[in-house]
């Protein structure tokens, strides 16, 4: 009697397993079988909530089903993670993210989830560069003439888009490899220090290109470097912070999505390819160079390595400066 219920249990274990990988099999092959969730940690109106919709615009014709972009702001995107951790990894809730998902992880004492092993990458699909400006009235001329006067006083300041935005760690590094000490002015967002700037109400700010480009184009800026390794296709006559004398600098914001940890690789490759088609896209990469960014198609793995690589990469730099958000 005991072997009998030994075999038919081991009998209904086998045809629950096989039932449940010809479920997942199905699922996957069906997929989507209805609209994606994207939720985008920051508010609406910012370049990542653009990159979102322009995507989820365009979901409908590379996949079959479209998407709701959600925006969960809060925390410096600790929110909107947070919801996307707890969803089912089944590929139809994503998370929009920036470098600023690299960088929490050095400045926030605990998380809600562990970055590199509670998210799969799916594709990283832009770039945008920072870039470092002043008023046209400006005595800055060149980087040079900005690292001479922070040799000389401890009154130069420069402002940011905010305390560990990719653009505030972007001016902190240039500091260290300056070897010069410049006061950091934060700023809630990329706007308020635009302002400031233009109005020349600080003399320096370290800006996403993207936010700053139509102001350098109408000559209410001077753009003196920018923070990637490449000069900008938008930009060519602007040096990059390392041709100046800084070698190794690089420091570029990127815009990507992730899913829940655990996500089926067949469905993780279905979401790559049809976000790569719709970056590979004439109309879409205009509109991207148009605002400054430059498209990208970084698939699972290579994105996977990116962010765990930035995010090495921040938080050293963050324990480095003493910088925290609690």
């Amino acid at each position: 009697m005991k072997l009998r219920k030994l075999i038919l249990g081991v009998a209904t274990a086998a045809l629950c397993l096989a039932g449940g990988t010809a479920a997942l099999a199905e699922g996957a092959s069906s997929f989507p079988d209805r609209n994606l969730d994207i939720i985008v940690t920051f508010p609406p109106g910012g370049g990542t909530d653009m990159l979102a919709r322009l995507v989820g615009s365009y979901m409908a014709d590379t996949l079959g089903k479209g998407a709701i972009v959600e925006n969960r702001p809060g925390a410096s995107g600790n929110v909107g993670a947070r919801v996307v951790k707890e969803r089912a990894p089944d590929g139809y809730s994503l998370l929009m993210v920036n470098s600023s998902f690299a960088v929490n992880p050095g400045v926030f004492k605990t998380l809600p989830f562990d970055p590199k092993k509670d998210f799969d990458a799916i594709i990283n699909i832009a770039y945008v560069p920072s870039v470092l400006v002043v008023p046209p009235s400006s005595p800055y001329k060149t980087l040079a003439d900005v690292t001479a006067a922070a040799t000389k006083s401890n009154d130069v300041s420069f402002g940011s888009c905010g305390n560990g935005t990719p653009q505030h760690l972007a001016g902190e590094l240039f500091k260290l490899q300056a070897k010069v000490n410049m006061v950091h002015v934060p700023y809630k967002g990329c706007g308020p220090a635009l302002n400031d700037v233009v109005g020349g109400q600080i003399g320096l700010a370290v800006i996403t290109a993207s936010s700053a480009l139509p102001f350098i184009k109408a000559g209410k800026l001077r753009a003196l470097a920018v923070t990637s390794k490449e000069r900008s296709k938008l930009m060519p006559d602007v040096p990059t912070v390392a041709e100046q004398g800084y070698p190794g600098y690089e420091l570029t914001q990127w815009h990507g999505l992730l899913a829940p940890a655990g996500t089926p690789s067949d469905i993780k490759q279905k979401l790559y390819d049809g976000v790569a088609k719709i970056m590979q896209r004439p109309d879409v990469q205009q509109k991207l160079t148009d605002l400054g960014y430059d498209t990208a198609s970084d698939g699972p793995a290579v994105f996977q390595k990116m962010v765990a690589s930035d995010i090495d990469k921040f938080t050293a730099l963050a324990h480095q400066i003493g910088l925290s958000a609690d």
